[in-house]
């Protein structure tokens, strides 16, 4: 089985953190985003992924390098086309049914049950559909008794009933025939110009799957999915084994004895932890950072080689690589700094 993960976007809501990584290998708990993806669809099948890139592709290319699991194709588009542009820029590499999906989205839904029944509806094209407790920040999709698709519908207004809590889970399965309704070359959305001509053929599905899922594109939403993973809310694998007390820490991390752990939380390998500092809870330290005497992180995740002077307190907030907090300053909730950027609060 193989899947392609429209990986090509540049990830605007996250800058400055995506102006000079690639959103989808952003790091995330010790790990590159996208191995989260390339784990998840391996345990369903997939031996092979093509990765659609676009923004900052060598960027993405030397992140994964190495990486273990299903053969990875790196696919670079010479321009954006769009989701179902992206997917038909691939048509070459791919079987007769293969998965595609937004490449921004952390999940561990069961894709085994969208193929069966994807195989056992005879349609062209299968999304997945997942339930939201408030649907005002989606467009919704609505489905006949028999599963085909019938009416997509646009964010509804608060306060209004939705008729349904099912959105587009950004996760298909999709035959080979697809293609014949995706212009070479062309931007072509698969939301708005295919699946409308697939649903109105009476070829196209929707399968509801319950589990967990994230759209990690925005700050509040990368720090919700920091949190999830070290709590263990979703179905995926730490960048590093050991576990006491909720926090993961490194063999070669140097903690002063006077310093305060708390977990859940992720201490990479080579960070520096001087005494009388406290990190966590929810709190990712990424290789090499350095959090100063008295020091306070919270909530936050710190890419590599991030350093927070004495007596300094960090919360709620995403430093890129290099970044400098000064000593007693306040970093406060929602900070996104960039990389190397020095704040002194």
């Amino acid at each position: 089985m193989q899947a392609v993960v429209l990986a090509g976007g540049e990830g605007t809501r996250l800058r400055p953190l995506t102006e000079t990584v690639p959103k989808t290998v952003l790091p995330l708990c010790g790990r590159p985003f996208t191995a989260y993806t390339i784990d998840w669809l391996e345990r369903h099948g997939v031996d092979e992924v093509v990765l659609s890139c676009g923004y900052l592709a060598d960027g993405m290319k030397s992140a994964l390098e190495g990486a273990t699991g299903p053969r990875l194709v790196f696919e670079v588009e010479p321009e954006p086309l769009g989701t179902a542009g992206a997917i038909g820029h691939c048509r070459d590499l791919v079987g007769d049914t293969f998965f595609a999906m937004n490449g921004d989205v952390l999940s561990d839904l069961d894709l085994t049950s969208l193929v069966e029944a994807h195989r056992a509806s005879g349609a062209r094209a299968t999304i997945g559909l997942y339930p939201v407790d408030d649907p005002t920040s989606y467009g919704l999709v609505f489905r006949d008794s028999d599963g085909k698709v019938s009416e997509f519908r646009e964010k509804p207004e608060p306060g209004s009933d939705p008729g349904t809590d099912e959105i587009n889970a950004g996760i298909y399965l999709l035959d080979a025939s697809v293609f014949d309704l995706i212009q070479p070359g062309k931007p072509v959305s698969i939301e708005r110009e295919v699946f409308p001509v697939l649903a109105a053929e009476g070829s196209l599905t929707g399968v509801r799957l319950e589990g967990y899922w994230l759209d990690i594109g925005t700050p509040d939403r990368f720090l919700q999915a920091t949190e999830d993973i070290l709590s263990g809310r979703v179905r995926t694998v730490l960048g590093r084994d050991g576990t006491a007390d909720g926090v993961h820490l490194s063999e070669d991390a140097v903690v002063s004895e006077s310093a305060t752990l708390i977990g859940p939380s992720l201490i990479g390998p080579g960070v520096v932890i001087e005494s009388g500092a406290t990190v966590g809870p929810g709190t990712v330290l990424e290789s090499g950072c350095r959090i100063g005497e008295g020091a306070s992180v919270s909530g936050s995740a710190l890419f590599p080689d991030c350093s927070v002077g004495e007596g300094a307190t960090v919360a709620g907030s995403i430093l890129s690589a290099g970044a400098q907090v000064d000593p007693r300053a306040e970093v406060p909730d929602g900070t996104v700094a960039a990389e190397g950027e020095r704040l002194s609060g």
